[in-house]
């Protein structure tokens, strides 16, 4: 998961659990419509940062400030603002709605909200979403080698982690990881090409839909975590519609929360718009309604 990982250890294209298909529709032009604020929204958001004000969150349960760390390795050493290089910045009127981070260039350092109180882990029967917006064509924008838009973990991308990314491949396909403590899904610590594809806790979309004309939005579902039982599902959505998922694992995660993050923007270069998390599984239903909001969570919160 990590780039300075990653060269020693090349991932081969997964596909755990069935695909409803490996196409996925574009943005609907029609999700403009008038839609009411949905009343769950006010009971399971815990965090969200529309980046209309700025680079911190609008609202969180914990810090709300976004971090710079001079890299992935040093988020300890993390300050408040973004990176002084200007590798990112806050775009204006370019967003999803309103305004939007933008990723320009690869750098070494790297930017991230703290993820304590914002995604209320918990160490038994920890359930949860995270919702974002990208917008890229993979295919021309990235850089060669793995891009990671969003990755949450206090540690590395093999051991109790949940993130998003595009392989090194051309065309690149997109790939949601759900990846317990390693002494749970890894025990040997095998080498990772030599896992057999069926034990490794990802899923693949080999022809996401993401486009530098139109934005891509992005919904991890999560249920049944940390309950020490092979019950664990994490689900992916683009656009609305569930496309995957990693199911029925142990799906332990053993994070000192005060050190884990949420870090965006890992290699990418595109632009990423309306990061929330949220306390429970969104249903399908919710997350299509959550796709469809007219002017994004900003606009009912």
């Amino acid at each position: 998961m990590l780039p300075m990982i990653r060269k020693s250890c090349t991932t081969v294209v997964i596909l755990v659990g069935i695909l409803s298909a490996n196409r996925v529709p574009p943005r609907a032009v029609a999700a403009e419509k008038t839609v009411p604020a949905p009343v769950w929204l006010d009971t399971a958001l815990t965090f969200h940062a529309s980046f209309d004000h700025g680079p911190d969150a609008d609202f969180g349960k914990g810090d709300r400030r976004l971090f710079t760390a001079p890299s992935l390795n040093d988020r300890k050493d993390g300050r408040p603002g973004l990176p002084e290089t200007g590798a990112v910045s806050v775009i204006k009127g370019h967003g999803r709605f309103g305004d939007a981070l933008q990723f320009h260039r690869t750098a070494a350092d790297v930017v991230f909200f703290q993820v304590q109180q914002n995604l209320l882990y918990s160490n038994a029967n920890w359930n949860g979403s995270v919702s974002f917006w990208l917008k890229l064509d993979p295919n021309k924008d990235l850089p060669p080698g793995y891009c990671d838009p969003l990755f949450i973990t206090p540690r590395t991308f093999n051991d109790g982690a949940l993130w998003v990314d595009f392989n090194d491949k051309s065309p690149r396909h997109f790939r949601h990881g759900a990846i317990p403590d390693r002494k749970i899904w890894d025990p040997n610590l095998q080498d990772f090409d030599k896992i057999p594809e069926a034990e490794r806790p990802l899923v693949t979309v080999t022809q996401p839909p993401f486009s530098a004309e139109n934005w891509t939005h992005i919904v991890i579902a999560f249920t049944d975590f940390n309950t020490g039982k092979p019950n664990g599902v994490s689900r992916l959505y683009i656009n609305g519609v569930a496309v995957g998922s990693v199911p029925n694992r142990e799906q332990t995660y053993t994070w000192n929360v005060a050190e884990a993050t949420a870090v965006m923007g890992i290699s990418y270069i595109g632009l990423f718009d309306e990061l929330s998390f949220f306390n429970r599984e969104l249903t399908p239903a919710e997350v299509q309604e959550l796709y469809e909001l007219p002017d994004g969570v900003s606009g009912v919160k």
